[in-house]
């Protein structure tokens, strides 16, 4: 039993040090440093309010367009960040592979974790946007006017399942590369693709009366949920039991078909890398 808990307590101080190691070089040599993590989102976020908001910007489901730009790419981008650093980590942590006995697991799952870091910072980024818009100066020139609503401590429930997503598809992409360096740049183009099929800065609602198939394709793709939960919790509803149930069934697939691959290529990754 001590050697278990002992395991495991190296475990999570190897973790910390991954998770502390990840942000620092993130942002290594910056003048702002970890700043950076809550202006980037808010830079982002006026970039493309300002290029799509005369094309979209009628159709946001009743939220603010620059709040719900980037309400949507906070939540998708703890995905894509995740799984785009997971992409290469053990083949960049080669010589600790070799050498010591370090889970393997233990790498895509900081760099998950990390993400999860920046999630924070940008929802700091949220709340200045939501306080901004907030002001009654908004309401009294007939502009756009955000009130804030309880509902939005919901995120909480919303970031397991974020996280448990992002992690299987974490451990998929770390050992399919160590085998398959191609995927590296397809995976680029599917993220690409992906970010595209996900309502980020456009709003289902665009389609209506149309014969688009995006509104059906949407119920398979599981960021939509996740995205379109939080800004639910924003606009101050509660998302629905399908919209839960979906959240947490794509997570875990999604842990399950990744942890298996995982366990089942372990012993051959270390002669590969």
């Amino acid at each position: 039993m001590k050697n278990k808990t002992g395991s495991i307590t190296q475990r999570m101080y190897l973790m910390r040090l991954l998770v502390r190691r990840n942000i620092k070089n993130q942002y290594y040599r910056s003048f702002i440093g970890v700043l950076w993590t809550v202006l980037n989102p808010l830079l982002n976020m006026l970039v493309m309010a300002f290029v799509f908001s005369a094309i979209f910007g009628r159709h946001t489901d009743g939220l603010d367009y620059p709040i719900y730009i980037l309400s949507g790419n906070i939540i998708f981008g703890v995905m894509r960040s995740s799984t785009s650093s997971s992409l290469t980590c053990l083949v960049g942590q080669s010589d600790m592979l070799q050498k010591t006995k370090v889970p393997i697991e233990v790498f895509p799952t900081a760099n998950t974790f990390s993400a999860l870091v920046t999630f924070g910072f940008s929802f700091i980024a949220l709340l200045i946007v939501a306080g901004f818009r907030a002001l009654p100066i908004w309401d009294g020139i007939g502009a756009s006017y955000y009130t804030f609503h309880w509902q939005i401590v919901l995120v909480v429930l919303i970031l397991p399942a974020l996280t448990i997503f992002s992690l299987g598809i974490s451990f998929f992409l770390s050992g399919l590369y160590v085998f398959f360096r191609d995927i590296r740049h397809i995976y680029t183009v599917l993220l690409t693709l992906w970010t595209y099929l996900t309502p980020l800065f456009y709003s289902l609602n665009s389609f209506e009366g149309t014969d688009s198939i995006l509104p059906k394709i949407m119920k398979f793709n599981p960021m939509y949920h996740y995205v379109d939960a939080f800004r639910d919790m924003l606009m101050g509803a509660i998302p629905s039991v399908k919209t839960w149930i979906a959240m947490y069934v794509f997570a875990a697939i999604s842990i399950i078909i990744g942890w298996l691959f995982l366990q089942a290529i372990k012993n051959k990754i270390a002669a590969n890398l």
